[in-house]
């Protein structure tokens, strides 16, 4: 009795070091059912830019955990001070974040593990003033809003996951000193980056050659005034927030680059309608429409078409950049009072409130979510 006591003790014990180490090296694994994950915010101070992160629990609670410096410094203030949707990234496996140094010029990537955040290295943006980064593989490309904007891209290091400049890829945009990019982002079959520039109502695509070289960018109209956040959904549809009209507009991207409008901007009843979320089953999009306190749902069709579900689908005080959590549960709104306000999804694209965090420093920017 006392052997196979013994056999089963050793068995036991074998099996809980096989799953710690399956938290530490793969700490994707603990999202595998989308239980718990974490929530960051970039502090973007001058003085030394930081991510804060917290934990979100089963139930989307949000607790502190804590700031890690990401070696540059971040630039401006005020509720929006980089004008910018995805100043922070994450990797499709979650296992790596990035994040933008406005104020130094540089890019900052990080290992996620677990709750913390371990610094692998920081590089130069291959520009002024990056405002916004996009992942997507090995490949990652920020889009620079100072002097003449343009895009950089990057290549992961395969073992020490720091990244590294990619010769070639430097391209200004279409619109010169006057874009002011919003955001930059890969298609999601990584073909195409696309840009949005608020100062000239263009968008901007680039292909990207098979070594993830960025091409000469093509600028299209924007339907709407303002174009500012967007997201993919499915089959290459972006949709884009309209500022000016405060609405949501959507697009199909091309392979080719080519950008052929959907829907036309369909407004919200709102004001400023800047940035963007969707849930992984893509059937809804939010906006966050900071210039009334309010947040509009749309539905979304297979073909991409949008339409308005509810112009007020709910309100927070001054509602900013968004994120939802990986399994899609919940949705989490940075406010311009230094607040994080945490939903809960339901499935007929209701958003019920719930815990979210405060401590957020004057000047924050960006969210993510895990």
């Amino acid at each position: 009795m006392s052997f196979w006591r013994s056999r089963l003790n050793v068995f036991v014990t074998l099996a809980a070091v096989a799953v710690f180490a399956l938290l530490i090296f793969f700490p994707q694994a603990a999202l595998a059912k989308g239980r718990t994950g974490d929530v960051y915010v970039l502090t973007n101070q001058s003085s030394g830019n930081s991510v804060m992160v917290f934990h979100r629990d089963r139930k989307g609670v949000l607790t502190f955990v804590g700031s890690f410096a990401t070696g540059g410094n971040g630039a401006g203030t005020g509720a929006d001070p980089l004008g910018s949707q995805s100043s922070l990234a994450l990797s499709q496996d979650h296992r790596l974040l990035f994040a933008v140094n406005a104020g130094s010029d540089s890019i900052s990537a990080f290992a996620v593990s677990g709750d913390q955040l371990i610094l692998l290295n920081t590089v130069s943006s291959g520009g002024t003033m990056p405002v916004s980064v996009t992942v997507r593989d090995n490949l990652v490309y920020a889009v620079n809003a100072g002097g003449t904007p343009n895009i950089s891209g990057f290549t992961i290091h395969p073992r020490k996951n720091h990244l590294v400049p990619l010769p070639g890829s430097t391209q200004n945009l279409p619109g010169g000193a006057a874009a002011g990019p919003a955001q930059v982002s890969f298609s999601p079959d990584g073909g195409v980056l696309v840009v949005t520039e608020k100062g000239t109502n263009l968008i901007d695509t680039f292909t990207v050659d098979e070594d993830g070289v960025a091409q000469p960018g093509v600028s299209y109209p924007s339907s709407g005034g303002t174009p500012f956040g967007f997201v993919f959904g499915h089959d290459d549809v972006a949709i884009v927030s309209d500022a000016a009209e405060s609405a949501l507009t959507s697009y199909k991207v091309l392979d080719s680059g080519e950008v052929d409008l959907i829907t036309p901007a369909v407004a919200n009843g709102g004001e400023a309608a800047c940035w963007v979320a969707a849930p992984r089953d893509e059937r809804f999009a939010f906006s966050a429409n900071s210039g009334s306190n309010t947040i509009s749902s749309y539905t979304v069709s297979d073909d991409g078409s949008l339409a308005l579900l509810n112009a007020v689908a709910t309100t927070t005080n001054v509602p900013l950049d968004m994120a939802f959590s990986a399994n899609s549960r919940f949705l989490y709104v940075r406010n311009a009072d230094g607040t994080v306000t945490g939903f809960r999804l339901e499935a007929d694209g209701s958003l019920t409130l719930i815990s979210g965090a405060t401590g957020l420093p004057v000047g924050a920017q960006g969210i993510a979510a895990r």
